[in-house]
């Protein structure tokens, strides 16, 4: 068992619109399920365990890409789309934010009744995890939200998050147990520590693994575990700038789905009939679903896909964000019969992008391409929390070279 990250990130406030929310339960589960029908579940609990992932998770389902918020929409979004198909996905979202956190035990011995995982030892792992970032690293931040997510396996992540009002910050922290037997190496008749007070009684004997793989992380120097785990800091400026972003990957996905059509590469005839727009969005998709953990260095990058609510780097383009959804379910159900062409094809879009990078260079026009999306963001049907996206005034005709990123 291992701490595997934290996340520290702009306090933002703020309702989700329900346009935005349906559209993330339903692109997360198609999300969750590609990656739990192509890989595991196991590799779904991985991912959720690291910040850099999950934050991009949340930029291409067009959150604010930088904020708190991700933390809470995303992980909402998903419990209400993906616990009603637990039981055929083996994967099971407990707990969330205020009050909802402190029911995640009693929901993890509900989980253990329904899949014979031994749901006390879970829900002692839920406790403790939260006693260690709320209570045993004193950093100033004081937890309001909790999820823990478990494989029908018993693989786990656990993604939590505190606020410190006086810097105005958030911090998110992921755990993960790829393999709970692995918690001790050899089982123990006592603990002897030394006295902090009131603790949560784990006395019982199926609290025996998670007891000593936790306390034994209680014992190390706070800095130490900072240091060994993934560290994610996201800036305050909302707008997103070129600085945050791999300008090398953005401009070899852009070059690949504007430049080239689907007949150009064979791998990509399926997808033939999306337009150059569609097929940025997908690719940014089809990275979080097969793209390797170092992919995820700029979460900025993958807003890229479907914009964002407040208007950065440009409002969500909903006829993109509704066939994004809507290619990846027919990929799905076809693959769910036995033809997983289309899904090969929406893999390898990356994988085309990601050769395009050995031999590109990028230049740094990158205001030119904001202005481009935001000045066509009416024909996509844009829309952000104070509205939907206006035709320009002017309408002037964009330049030839807007759009040379490559």
């Amino acid at each position: 068992m291992k701490r595997s990250g934290t996340a520290d990130l702009p306090l933002h406030y703020g309702q989700v619109p329900l346009w935005l929310s349906e559209r993330m339960s339903k692109l997360g589960l198609a999300i969750v399920e590609t990656i739990a029908m192509e890989f595991s579940t196991s590799e779904v609990i991985s991912k959720l365990s690291n910040p850099f992932w999950f934050q991009s998770f949340g930029a291409v389902m067009g959150m604010d890409w930088h904020s708190s918020g991700i933390t809470t929409s995303v992980l909402g979004a998903l419990k209400k789309s993906v616990n009603p198909h637990s039981k055929e996905l083996g994967i099971y979202i407990c707990g969330g934010k205020g009050k909802h956190s402190t029911a995640t035990p009693q929901e993890l011995l509900f989980v253990g009744e329904k899949t014979g995982l031994d749901g006390i030892n879970l829900a002692n792992c839920s406790r403790l995890t939260a006693k260690v970032d709320n209570t045993a690293i004193q950093d100033g931040f004081q937890l309001y939200q909790h999820n823990f997510i478990v494989d029908n396996k018993g693989q786990w992540a656990v993604i939590q998050q505190g606020m410190n009002p006086n810097s105005k910050t958030a911090r998110r922290y992921h755990w993960h147990s790829p393999d709970l037997q692995s918690f001790i190496n050899e089982p123990h008749t006592f603990i002897y520590g030394e006295n902090q007070g009131s603790i949560l009684n784990l006395t019982a004997q199926a609290a025996s693994k998670s007891r000593e793989g936790i306390l034994e992380l209680v014992k190390e120097s706070p800095v130490k575990i900072i240091k060994e785990m993934q560290y994610l800091s996201m800036p305050a400026h909302h707008d997103v700038r070129m600085e945050d972003v791999n300008m090398k990957r953005l401009g070899a996905m852009l070059w690949t789905t504007h430049e080239n059509k689907p007949e150009d590469f064979e791998e990509l005839l399926l997808l033939k009939g999306m337009g150059p727009r569609a097929l940025q969005s997908l690719a940014l998709v089809s990275e979080i679903i097969y793209g390797t953990p170092t992919r995820f260095e700029d979460p900025a990058r993958f807003s890229f896909a479907h914009g964002g609510k407040d208007g950065h780097p440009f409002p969500v383009p909903l006829k993109i964000y509704d066939e994004t959804i809507s290619t990846l379910q027919k990929a799905i159900n076809r693959a769910k019969i036995g033809n997983s062409d289309k899904i090969s094809a929406i893999q390898k879009l990356s994988e085309i992008s990601r050769r395009a990078e050995e031999s590109f260079t990028p230049n740094s026009n990158f205001d030119a391409l904001i202005e481009k999306e935001r000045r066509e963001s009416h024909l996509y049907g844009g829309r952000t929390i104070f509205g939907d996206a206006k035709p320009p005034k002017d309408r002037p005709k964009p330049p030839n070279n807007q759009l040379e990123l490559f």
